[in-house]
């Protein structure tokens, strides 16, 4: 059974820095695409970045702050936040993709999220 479980959110002041880890287990982690999704309240939830191999690709909003990076012997994905803006509050999602390459929006596996606030 796929598990991936999200840790390393919080509250933080604007500015400030933070990292999300995602643990993966149940699956061959290193032939699986890895995604960050987040969803703020009353708003749909929207990709953030993904990583499949060594690419990497960032929605515009986040280009130049956030870092996705992944660790195939610890079967963990991470997401390095820096320079963050009270906009970037929500609850952040890790997401896994099978097989031939969907396109950075469709995920199999879904993790339970971990909250972020930034305040100003």
């Amino acid at each position: 059974q796929v598990q991936l479980v999200e840790s390393g959110g919080g509250s933080v002041q604007a500015g400030g820095s933070l990292r999300l880890s995602c643990a993966a287990s149940g699956l061959t982690f290193s032939s699986y695409a890895m995604g960050w999704f987040r969803q703020a309240p009353g708003k749909e939830r929207e990709f953030v970045a993904f990583i499949r191999a060594t690419a990497t690709y960032y929605t515009d909003s986040v280009k130049g702050r956030f870092t996705i990076s992944r660790d195939n012997a610890k079967n963990t994905v991470y997401l390095q936040m820096n320079s963050l803006k009270p906009e970037d509050t929500a609850v952040y999602y890790c997401a896994a993709q099978a097989g031939p390459w969907r396109g950075p929006q469709s995920y199999d596996y879904w993790g339970q999220g971990t909250q972020v606030t930034v305040s100003s």
